[in-house]
């Protein structure tokens, strides 16, 4: 059984910044016809509340790497994987199936995020990083946490975007 946390859960932060940079340049504008699957994002908005989301994927994985196995940073890493596997799903393939055309997200979702996540998933529970329930305490509010974010992490983007354009 592995003991030490291996590398390539550097992947996940890697994966997650790829599908970043294609939602950033398109969604903002697909956005504003997506109807119910998403509400018309202004630019800096969206690429401030994306960077806010990538850079605590990084922490999440270094924090990983500092405690390892069955502490709560590595149950936050396999958290966030899960989530952006769900996220493939939800809403880049439903919004690309039921609107009829590409969902910004849906190339790097199925080709980079829901392969790693799947595959660090399975390994990370093969290799007892976690373990259920525990996995699902975590999994539930950090996931409510970071969807709720999102409108928070928008109005933050808004306010900052005022303050800088003010100076």
């Amino acid at each position: 059984m592995e003991t030490s946390v291996p590398w390539f859960l550097w992947l996940f932060p890697i994966a997650f910044t790829i599908h970043n940079i294609e939602e950033a340049f398109f969604l903002p504008k697909w956005s504003k016809t997506a109807g119910k699957f998403a509400k018309p994002v202004n630019t800096f908005e969206f690429v401030f509340a994306l960077i806010i989301l990538t850079t605590i994927s990084i922490i999440i994985t270094a924090l990983s790497f500092s405690y390892g196995k069955q502490s709560f940073p590595i149950y936050l890493f396999f958290t966030f994987n899960f989530g952006m596997l769900l996220n493939v799903l939800f809403p880049h393939i439903t919004a690309t199936i039921v609107l009829k055309k590409y969902s910004p997200g849906l190339l790097t979702g199925i080709f980079f995020l829901a392969p790693i996540t799947i595959s660090l998933l399975l390994y990370g529970y093969n290799n007892e990083f976690f373990v259920f329930p525990d996995f699902w305490y975590i999994t539930i509010p950090f996931a409510a946490l970071i969807i709720g974010s999102i409108p928070l992490l928008f109005k933050l983007g808004k306010i900052f975007q005022r303050l800088i354009s003010k100076s």
